[in-house]
């Protein structure tokens, strides 16, 4: 999958290990590096559709952050991202179609819950 980043500060945060570690300690850290591997990794976000989510639970958000998607990390942190393809692909009865969605743009980490 096509990943890009919100900003130049988040891309190295969530890029260069030793920036990771400082910024978000060794524990988030770990599940950063092994959630960036399999999103680079995935052809598609449908690798991360329910039911195939666990134990990170992907899945779309509600409200004021409609339109993204969030993976859990340590509690309460989420990684944050939307996609980007240029149409959003729609399934036929509403909602993201999580199987035709190759690109996506990390907004960062945070508490959705906060």
């Amino acid at each position: 999958m096509d990943i890009i980043f919100s900003s130049k500060k988040l891309q190295k945060q969530l890029s260069e290990k030793k920036v990771m570690a400082k910024t978000h300690g060794p524990r988030r850290t770990k599940l950063l590096q092994i959630i960036m591997t399999q999103l680079r990794a995935a052809p598609t976000l449908g690798a991360f559709a329910p039911p195939y989510s666990p134990p990170n639970r992907c899945h779309e958000l509600k409200g004021n952050k409609k339109g993204q998607l969030s993976v859990d990390l340590d509690h309460p942190y989420r990684l944050l991202f939307k996609p980007i393809n240029d149409p959003i692909p729609m399934r036929q009865e509403g909602g993201l179609d999580w199987f035709q969605v190759t690109a996506i743009e990390i907004k960062g980490v945070e508490d959705t819950h906060g």
